[in-house]
């Protein structure tokens, strides 16, 4: 059996086919754009819109030789070459308006050499519409125009407002074109993280139609159950081999760590295609997409605006907060959505509300790992170490050590965050907990109050509550008081209750007091 070829980080369709390449098929979409239109289309990175794109590229410039043995090639399609521009801003990076304004010239200049048009004394959006114009008269064929990664600028210059008004007014300037010059214009596709609403970037393109979010375009990147079978079968094979065990034992291993992504109100859920692309070639289990890159710009609005994560993980939402940014109410529910760390879980007609949550354990782990370093100190040494000791002592009930551990543990609490703010302390707590793979709540609801911590074992409920410069006495009366034990009563697992004390000045867990039911 020959190990696949599989296009780890490859864009390029013709590459891909030309190399003969692992490829998920899915050039049975390109048919919903065969009569042409404006479209958008929304997904995290690293999901394969890049290679959506490349395939556009191909197929609408006649290459049917690629199509060979693909859905596409089954079309009633003339397969006729139109003329078509690429404009690809995942590259370069985009400090300065001078970077942009650069990459943008480049395209039209390589655009007006290849067609050998060119506007004397023109602006970019003048010598754009220009081109559009004169490439359909010498070809008589309406142009493409395919835009990857649009809001590359704008997402990299979310924490300078000057530079992002400014990025959004030449990008807006320069997408104007595409409405203006609609008749020499056959197809108009552009992706990105966001659609921005709030920043009026469509604003002079206010005739595209957003496909996030409509059902018939939930998999039109990402990889489907179905397509995992079908298209991996050698590489399932090979790691039944490599683990010894068999292929559903190696289906559900999937599952649980790169699947869960929905994009629609109803829907199949999708598997991350750059995860599953990687643990096929390597044939070991890794958070292969959440190590290829860093949230920073999520934990600094998490820590900014002091928000229970709990909470921000289990949300509910409109649609018109999760389709555009908006830097003047900061919500995170947007960022945390598009970029790929929450995703649609349900969703309530009457209510018009989705629900959200973390879409697998790769981006759990990878999410709360990225994050606890910003509220604790653990050396990487000790984490494996620091996690198994807690495992034990949690699932035997050694509610002491586990309490010694922790005050240990929050003996690091980060000096750049708010003592003040006993959310931080929460969340540090829920984080940490979670990692450790036990089912956790945070601030969980009974008809009497909210538990600061739910911690829920095979044998055990933990019932934490935390004061911040009180005392432990004055946590257990609450849990008392407010009978936060009662609904767990009737379970035939121990119940124990912990007060403790968090204090600001010696920045730890200063004593406590446990009781066990």
């Amino acid at each position: 059996m020959t190990h696949p070829d599989y296009p780890i980080g490859e864009q390029s369709f013709r590459k891909i086919r030309e190399a003969r390449q692992v490829y998920v098929d899915k050039t049975g979409f390109i048919k919903r754009f065969l009569n042409g239109g404006y479209y958008f289309l929304g997904r995290p990175r690293r999901f394969g819109k890049s290679l959506f794109l490349s395939t556009l590229k191909s197929f609408f410039s006649g290459e049917r030789e690629l199509f060979q043995g693909l859905e596409a090639d089954t079309f009633d399609w003339g397969w006729d070459k139109f003329p078509v521009l690429h404009i690809d801003l995942n590259v370069g990076c985009y400090e300065s308006e001078e970077n942009l304004l650069s990459r943008l010239d480049i395209l039209v200049r390589e655009w007006e050499e290849k067609y050998s048009c060119t506007l004397e004394n023109g602006g970019l959006p003048e010598r754009f519409e220009y081109l559009i114009r004169r490439i359909h008269e010498q070809t008589g064929r309406r142009v493409v125009v395919l835009v990857d990664e649009y809001d590359k600028p704008l997402v990299g210059a979310l924490k300078d407002r000057r530079l992002l008004e400014r990025f959004r007014d030449i990008l807006s300037t320069f997408y104007s074109c595409l409405k203006s010059e609609a008749e020499h214009l056959h197809l108009v596709f552009m992706t990105g993280v966001s659609r921005f609403g709030k920043l009026t970037v469509f604003s002079g393109l206010n005739n595209i139609q957003d496909i996030s979010f409509d059902r018939r375009f939930n998999a039109v990147c990402g990889i489907t159950e179905s397509e995992l079978i079908s298209t991996f079968k050698v590489g399932i094979q090979e790691l039944c081999d490599e683990y010894d065990c068999d292929a559903d034992e190696v289906r559900r291993e999937l599952k649980a760590r790169y699947d869960g992504y929905r994009f629609c109100r109803k829907g199949e859920d999708i598997y991350n295609p750059f995860s599953i692309l990687n643990v096929m070639d390597t044939l070991e289990y890794r958070n292969y997409w959440t190590l290829s890159g860093t949230p920073t710009l999520l934990i600094h609005q998490i820590q900014k605006f002091d928000i229970n994560i709990e909470s921000l993980i289990n949300s509910r939402c409109s649609e018109e907060i999760l389709s555009g940014l908006d830097l003047v109410y900061s919500n995170p529910l947007a960022l945390l959505y598009q970029t790929g760390y929450l995703t649609i879980k349900g969703y309530d007609p009457e209510s018009r509300l989705y629900t959200l949550g973390i879409p697998n354990t790769e981006v759990k782990e990878g999410f709360f790992g990225y994050m606890l370093p910003y509220y604790l100190s653990i050396p990487d040494r000790d984490t494996n170490l620091c996690i198994t000791k807690f495992v034990e002592d949690f699932r035997a009930g050694n509610a002491e050590k586990v309490m010694e551990q922790l005050k240990s543990l929050f003996s690091g609490f980060s000096y750049r965050l708010n003592m003040d703010a006993e959310q931080n302390i929460q969340n540090a707590l829920m984080m940490f907990m979670t990692l450790l793979g036990f089912r956790i709540t945070a601030e969980y609801t009974t008809s009497e109050g909210r538990i600061d911590l739910l911690v829920v074992t095979e044998k055990f409920y933990y019932i934490i509550e935390l004061k911040l410069n009180g005392s432990p006495e004055k946590a257990l009366q609450q849990i008392e008081e407010r009978d936060y034990a009662l609904p767990f009563l009737f379970d035939n697992r121990q119940i124990i209750e912990i007060g403790a004390n968090f204090s600001t000045e010696k920045r730890t867990l200063s004593d406590w007091k446990i009781v066990r039911l």
